[in-house]
């Protein structure tokens, strides 16, 4: 690995920060070993968690269109790309959006840099760390980097609501049938297990309101994920995987339910620190409400050797 990594500028946003420090180290931990280091924005704010749905909401923009401004003094500063990483699908969907907002209605940019007294000149593209290893890295190189052999992991990617749509605007993946999570554990050597359910949604923000529609919601991805032949799930989104997973382990106990006892929910960077033959101690798997680690045995356990590159 390069001593000389490239700068990239990040977005945490507010759940990295407490209930989804797991995937904020795993995934800074594999930047690094990759060949990137992920730079966090010195003052952000919280995104606003969804883009504002009345169409002439201005104020809901404010919060966006702040973190972008900070973004683009960031890498103005240091005479970088502008580019800014996101891991978060929320703040993802929530910044890209107001980005193309900008773009398609330049006098709400004018309106918006009149009330905060800044002036956002539209510079940066807001990237998804796995659209950042697909396009910059790229999967076949990414591959050429796996320590570890994975192909013991039948695992089904889910790719939830925010990370794909509206197409127009997030023009990241098709929205009903995505590969880019299915590209990424390939390279990294996992079974891919293709399930209709992947783009459902989880139930989101309704676990506040409504979690016995939330466990609904969810234990029906994770049945068909199930029935399917996986025997984990893999997401990008901090939300997701907690509905997911508390749902899980909610289900647990119950004969019912029995079919989908104990499926894990990883974050992706997660599996791909296995995949580096990173240590994965600090990356917070015994927060999860069902083990993970249980089926990683035959990727970590102390006698097996790591793979050689793939050429």
């Amino acid at each position: 690995m390069s001593k000389n990594l490239t700068h990239v500028p990040y977005y945490p946003g507010c759940s990295l920060k407490t209930k989804a420090l797991g995937y904020e180290r795993s995934a800074m931990d594999c930047a690094k070993a990759i060949g990137f280091e992920m730079h966090e924005i010195a003052t952000w704010n919280c995104c606003g968690a969804s883009f504002p749905l009345t169409k002439d909401n201005l104020m809901g923009l404010a919060a966006p269109a702040n973190i972008l401004l900070e973004a683009e003094q960031h890498c103005q500063e240091r005479e970088i790309d502008a580019n800014l990483i996101t891991l978060c699908s929320f703040c993802y969907n929530t910044l890209k959006r107001t980005d193309f907002a900008f773009r398609e209605e330049p006098k709400k940019l004018e309106t918006l840099n009149a009330f905060l007294k800044r002036q956002y000149q539209g510079s940066i593209k807001v990237v998804h760390y796995l659209e950042y290893l697909r396009d910059v890295i790229g999967f076949d190189n990414l591959a050429k980097m796996v320590k570890r052999d994975m192909s013991s992991l039948r695992v089904a990617p889910y790719y939830g609501c925010l990370l794909l749509k509206p197409q127009k605007e997030m023009a990241l993946d098709d929205p009903e049938e995505p590969v880019i999570l299915h590209d990424f554990l390939e390279a990294i050597g996992c079974q891919v297990v293709d399930f209709p359910g992947q783009v459902d949604c989880c139930g989101s923000y309704l676990i506040m309101r409504d979690p016995e529609k939330v466990l609904e919601l969810s234990h029906n991805i994770l049945q068909e994920a199930n029935d399917y032949g996986a025997d984990a799930l893999v997401t990008a989104c901090p939300l997701c995987q907690s509905n997911l997973d508390q749902s899980e382990g909610e289900r647990r106990g119950s004969d019912h339910y029995i079919g989908v006892q104990g499926m894990p929910i990883f974050y992706f960077t997660q599996l791909l620190a296995v995949a580096l033959g990173l240590d994965t101690e600090p990356h917070q798997f015994e927060r999860h409400c069902i083990d993970p680690t249980s089926i990683l045995s035959a990727c970590l356990e102390d006698g097996a050797k790591p793979i050689e590159a793939k050429k």
